[in-house]
């Protein structure tokens, strides 16, 4: 699966730096990368996993890699608290930190690079997509933003802060001891700090969220894989012009 993941990872990467290669020969190349294959059959079964309701056991090798993606998807889904900023911080801490996701070999290079060791795959990056998805098709239930999740995903692979470095909690843990690290969710949680990845539209949905998994409902991740190529300020502008208008109501 890791390998598989980190193939389409990188064809994807390579057919978003030819924006210009004309309109049928890129989706064709994004068609071929089979990233938004990965990312529908995420969604897939996390909600499988969310409709057995009670108990469910969600294993796959070695229980750090697609475990983690099935079961934290899973709760974004069913648990409305999962899906406030606090309560999603809390979700990653719980499920991917504690948990062990190994993110020094999974994240050992640039996300874009070309060069990739052996157990290096996306899978936290595809974790992130399918939130975005989710907030897409529910604009309304999450209460961060896109800017949130690019904020984790650039810290997953170059940080100032120890939440993500090594492999495991045994591993990270004197590095906060000798405070020569500092946690990533300090310093997002400070007011000035977490204004900006509020979600200015978020109204508390109590109710489950399942997202279309049809493929006409997966989208590209146009905010991440074109972020260095599509000029983001009318984006801003609008962003910054829906919180004056929430803030005046």
């Amino acid at each position: 699966r890791g390998r598989g993941l980190q193939e389409s990872f990188a064809r994807l990467v390579e057919a978003c730096t030819e924006p210009t290669a004309g309109m049928e020969r890129w989706l064709g190349r994004l068609e071929s990368s089979r990233w938004l294959g990965h990312v529908q059959a995420a969604l897939s079964t996390a909600c499988l996993a969310a409709q057995e309701g009670g108990h469910v056991l969600v294993h796959g090798a070695e229980g750090t890699d697609t475990t983690l993606l099935v079961t934290a998807l899973a709760q974004l889904i069913l648990d409305p608290a999962c899906r406030s900023l606090e309560g999603f911080l809390g979700l990653l801490e719980r499920e991917w930190i504690q948990a062990g996701h190994p993110f020094q070999l999974r994240c050992a290079r640039s996300a874009a690079s070309h060069a990739r060791g052996k157990q290096e795959a996306p899978l936290f990056l595809l974790f992130l997509d399918c939130v975005w998805q989710l907030g897409r098709q529910f604009p309304l239930s999450l209460e961060f933003g896109e800017q949130l999740l690019l904020t984790l995903l650039d810290n997953a692979y170059a940080s100032a802060y120890g939440t993500f470095l090594c492999n495991s909690e045994r591993e990270r843990w004197p590095s906060f001891e000798e405070e020569s690290t500092h946690s990533l969710w300090a310093w997002l949680n400070q007011p000035e700090e977490k204004q900006k990845y509020l979600n200015p539209l978020y109204s508390h949905n109590p109710l489950v969220i399942w997202p279309s998994v049809e493929p006409q409902s997966i989208q590209l991740w146009q905010g991440f894989f074109l972020r260095w190529i599509r000029p983001s300020q009318h984006l801003d502008e609008a962003w910054a012009q829906i919180w004056r208008l929430v803030e005046g109501n």
